[in-house]
């Protein structure tokens, strides 16, 4: 059996990591999220629920205790704190597989046009992304750090991964292929151990994403 905490549960990618882990029959998922407002009702068998912060010290670290993958989905200005937080609990709670879900532009690793309207609309929000990320790579844990690029909403599975240094590619990414590259790695916690990606949909290269 394979214990997962989904941290972030209710935000759109990890709700199809979740659907995609639902009836793995040697997957157990543990689901945290701040609003139970955010609860579906359907909620998978395998799955179980806890409600609160990942700042909660005791709390995450119940949670995260006795896990084998912890699954960060998180957002906001203190992306860094929580990110340490989580790092905290699971090297108290010896758990070394973990995939944390960031943004494209941390690196200033996107070329062109695209590049400067990325900055320009976003920059100063990547800042804490950014120290996650250093966070998360000096951890010492075996760490999949995902860069989506701008995400939409279409139902496909459609992407191409870069390595960190590497330009980045396109424009966009359904929040679907972030996920299926999430579930493919919790499917197989040895690839991409180590990895730092960029994740986008082939052939969308451009100045800026097309909904924009």
């Amino acid at each position: 059996m394979r214990n997962v905490l989904i941290l972030g549960a209710s935000g759109q990618i990890a709700q199809w990591v979740v659907k995609a882990l639902a009836d793995a029959p040697d997957v157990r998922q543990t689901l945290l999220l701040r609003d139970p407002k955010k609860l579906t009702g359907h909620e998978p068998a395998n799955a179980q629920v806890v409600i609160g912060n990942v700042l909660d010290k005791k709390l995450l670290k119940a949670a995260v205790t006795g896990q084998d993958i912890v699954y960060a989905n998180l957002i906001g200005e203190d992306l860094d704190k929580q990110a340490q937080a989580v790092i905290a609990a699971m090297q108290a709670a010896g758990v070394k597989r973990l995939v944390f879900v960031l943004s494209l532009g941390i690196y200033d690793e996107i070329p062109g046009k695209f590049g400067e309207w990325n900055q320009a609309i976003i920059g100063e929000d990547l800042k804490p992304y950014r120290r996650a990320a250093d966070a998360v790579e000096a951890s010492g844990l075996d760490y999949t750090i995902v860069r989506p690029a701008w995400l939409m909403d279409e139902d496909e599975v459609d992407y191409e991964t870069t390595a960190k240094g590497e330009p980045f590619k396109g424009t966009v990414v359904s929040r679907k292929s972030v996920g299926d590259l999430i579930a493919k790695v919790i499917a197989n916690p040895a690839l991409h151990v180590g990895a730092n990606l960029g994740v986008n949909k082939p052939h969308t290269d451009g100045d800026k994403p097309y909904f924009m």
